[in-house]
């Protein structure tokens, strides 16, 4: 019988990339299933991100006069909504993605870190259809971007980093402690309002600037703003600061769930 390695600290990535195969099904699975008789369809996934920013902007644009930095509020606010919708999709996924395969979990072995994993992949489906309209925006907007759209993919790296660092210490938690699946949908709520999409990071004095990076979303989003539209003009240190939170919460999270994954099958 196959077992999974009982070491403290191995994190057993050379096996789970042996599965890699198993990890683009479960991806293309949970897309499928997603949109399977549904009304709208992929449309949701455009409408989404569409409804938020009209709200935002109805609400923070106009009434409130939020600063924008000199970008149009609607793609400013549209522009950290791509990244922040891939984020609390695959947070909500993946907390929730041991669970919801109890039984593939209980028959067979296989790398358990594929399923939190392709819950956050198949987020990446709902930024590139979110993406293509955030095109559209752009040219209708008249905003052109910078060369340093060339580092955006690194930042959406980073998304997925910090959406698969919470996913994991979230899932592995979830299988000793039921009421987790209750607590997540109240984080994304809290960490959405933490993290500058209505509003600019300048917002925040100076002094708490550093301290205000170690939510890994606020270098995400600042990075995106940074990469299409060149605002701010430079990164500022906090951008740094939340990729090395994501770093720690990352490591943090394998080696915790490594640890927790021998008991998955008995406890989910």
């Amino acid at each position: 019988m196959v077992e999974p390695s009982s070491g403290r600290v191995r994190l057993g990535l050379g096996e789970f990339w042996a599965y890699r195969e198993l990890l683009y099904f479960l991806v293309w699975r949970n897309v499928k299933a997603r949109f399977k008789q549904t009304a709208l369809g992929v449309t949701w996934v455009i409408l989404q991100p569409l409804l938020t920013m009209l709200a935002f902007t109805i609400f923070f644009g106009r009434l409130a006069n939020m600063p924008s930095e000199g970008v149009p509020y609607p793609i400013y606010t549209f522009t950290a909504l791509l990244p922040w919708q891939l984020f609390a999709h695959a947070v909500s996924q993946s907390g929730n993605s041991l669970i919801a395969s109890e039984g593939l979990i209980t028959k067979v072995y296989f790398p358990r870190l594929i399923i939190p994993t392709a819950g956050v992949l198949e987020g990446l489906v709902d930024f590139g259809l979110a993406f293509l309209i955030f095109v559209v925006m752009m040219v209708y907007y008249g905003v052109a971007p910078t060369l340093a759209i060339v580092a955006l993919p690194l930042f959406v790296l980073l998304a997925c980093a910090a959406a698969l660092a919470v996913g994991l210490w979230l899932s592995a938690l979830n299988v000793r402690y039921r009421d987790v699946r209750y607590t997540i949908p109240f984080l994304v709520q809290f960490w959405l309002i933490a993290t500058p999409i209505a509003y600019p990071a300048s917002l925040v004095p100076e002094q708490w600037r550093l301290l205000y990076g170690i939510n890994p979303m606020v270098g995400v989003v600042e990075g995106f703003r940074w990469a299409l539209l060149g605002t701010p003009d430079r990164l500022h240190p906090s951008v740094f600061i939340s990729a090395g939170a994501v770093a720690l919460l990352l490591v943090g999270g394998l080696v915790y769930f490594r640890r927790m994954e021998r008991t998955f099958a008995d406890e989910v």
